[in-house]
């Protein structure tokens, strides 16, 4: 096959999930080195972590984190005595619980490394210094490198109490500043990276807008931070406009970086190598279910898109009570009272769309059939979770850094569309099980595009184009 194509608890089925996850992240990293023998308890380690916290984040200079390189320079030079100390905790004793914390702490401090010695985003990454954001990710933390001072809206009640009016703000009047010293900092040349900053800055202008428009007359120093926050938003995407002929090199990390990151970082045993044939092989699988499932299908109609308001509340609704009873029917895990509205609270709007308008891939398949991404909307179980049953480590009770937490966020909600398939959810309903398919594919297409871009061997427009045309019926015409 041509290179393009490639591979993505009443408790009986919970050890086939199990199983079924640890297939891909489970595995004794090949990197993970031995933990000592001797030395400390976890609560010492769990008062490291609280240290180590802080120390992880930069300096704060009336209000605006410090990233210039000088700042950047010292703490890199002092991450090796962290890792030290806790290196000078010896685990090999402790419980398998305690020791998992201990290798938690160790992936966050090789992530550090990792940003300080190759990614470096503060220095290559214009889209690093968005500040603002509208709306709760779907995983414990945001997804990809986040500047520290990030702004969460969603997170305050509205209509905003004078003391909350006040600190969004000093919090937003920061963005200017942070936007001029972001100028100094970003002296890096990743092409792919400033070109995709025009992006990210369009955006935050319009979420200032948007933002503007929900609070306009209830804080005059509101209004004019964000105004203001707007204008400096605007400038600097005319600067880093300016500046994208002057880009001319690589974004990816290149294959060995990748690999020592999801070693020593990430935890996953697999080399970048590995990982595209896993992904070949799961794009290929995908596409051939595909054809097999279309052809077992092909006398029955077509899947109709929904086509109103209503039509989508009612269709959205039923597809959460079906989704919940068949989990607890199948026993695949325990439902507590929390799981159905935290599931049922991103069930979303109706778009309007003219007929063959291409919403955007999740879209085409929420509005053919809503039951196909609820499995995937397992992510808001997964985050209600941590709020309704706290996890008793508190190295675990909050969200890892670096997207270590991909692993039972992403991978469970892309895991279970296919194993709850497999499981019985769609017997009903056998066009559905095109949809996920569809989403196998768009995945596996979307994680070899990511793999060639890190791998240097694709541009970002490559990268594109690739995920575009191995996303099955056009779902995906630009690659977003």
């Amino acid at each position: 096959m041509p290179r393009s194509v490639g591979t993505r608890p009443h408790s009986r089925l919970l050890s086939i999930l199990a199983i079924s996850l640890c297939t891909a992240s489970c595995a004794e990293p090949a990197a993970t080195p031995a933990a000592p023998a001797a030395g400390g308890t976890h609560s010492d380690l769990v008062t490291l972590f609280q240290e180590w916290r802080a120390f992880e984040m930069p300096d704060f200079i009336e209000g605006v984190p410090d990233y210039s390189a000088a700042a950047m320079a010292a703490q890199h030079a002092e991450l090796s005595s962290w890792q030290a100390r806790l290196n000078a905790l010896g685990v090999a004793d402790w419980p398998v619980e305690e020791q998992i914390d201990w290798h938690l702490v160790r992936a966050e401090m090789n992530g550090l490394d990792f940003d300080h010695r190759v990614r470096r985003p503060w220095e290559r990454d214009p889209a690093f210094y968005v500040m603002m954001y509208l709306s709760e990710s779907d995983v414990p933390a945001h997804e990809g490198p986040v500047i520290h001072g990030w702004i969460d809206t969603w997170t305050y009640e509205y209509p905003l109490s004078a003391d909350a009016a006040a600190e969004l703000a000093e919090r937003i009047g920061t963005i200017p500043e942070v936007l001029q010293q972001a100028r100094e900092n970003l002296t890096g040349n990743a092409r792919d990276l400033w070109h995709a900053g025009l992006r990210s800055f369009r955006g935050q202008s319009a979420d200032l807008d948007a933002f503007g428009a929900e609070v306009a007359g209830f804080s005059a120093e509101l209004d004019a931070a964000i105004v203001a926050a707007r204008e400096a938003s605007d400038a600097f995407h005319d600067w880093l406009d300016e500046q994208l002929p002057s880009k001319t090199g690589p974004s990816g990390v290149g294959k060995d970086n990748y690999t020592w990151y999801m070693q020593n970082v990430h935890l996953v045993p697999y080399t970048w190598e590995e990982q595209v044939t896993l992904m070949r092989r799961e794009l290929a699988r995908a596409h051939s279910s595909l054809r097999l499932e279309e052809n077992r299908n092909r006398h029955l109609p077509e899947l109709e898109r929904i086509d109103s308001p209503e039509e989508y509340d009612r269709s959205l609704n039923a597809a959460v009570t079906e989704y919940m009873r068949f989990l607890e029917d199948e026993e695949m895990h325990a439902i507590e009272d929390w799981m159905d509205p935290a599931v049922r609270a991103v069930n979303g709007r109706f778009t309007p769309a003219e007929p063959g308008e291409i919403r955007n891939f999740f879209s085409e398949v929420t509005y053919r059939d809503p039951l196909a991404m609820r499995t995937h909307m397992h992510h808001w179980i997964e985050l209600a979770r941590m709020r309704e049953g706290p996890h008793p480590s508190p190295i675990r009770r909050v969200p890892s850094l670096y997207n270590i937490f991909d692993h039972r966020s992403e991978g469970l909600a892309t895991g279970v569309e296919e194993m709850f398939m497999h499981a019985g959810l769609f017997d009903a309903r056998p066009r559905s099980r095109e949809l996920i398919w569809i989403m196998l594919a768009q995945r596996a297409a979307r994680a070899l595009s990511g793999l060639y871009l890190h791998g240097n061997e694709f541009v970002m427009e490559e990268a594109v184009e690739h995920a575009s045309t191995w996303t099955p019926r056009g779902w995906l015409p630009d690659g977003d």
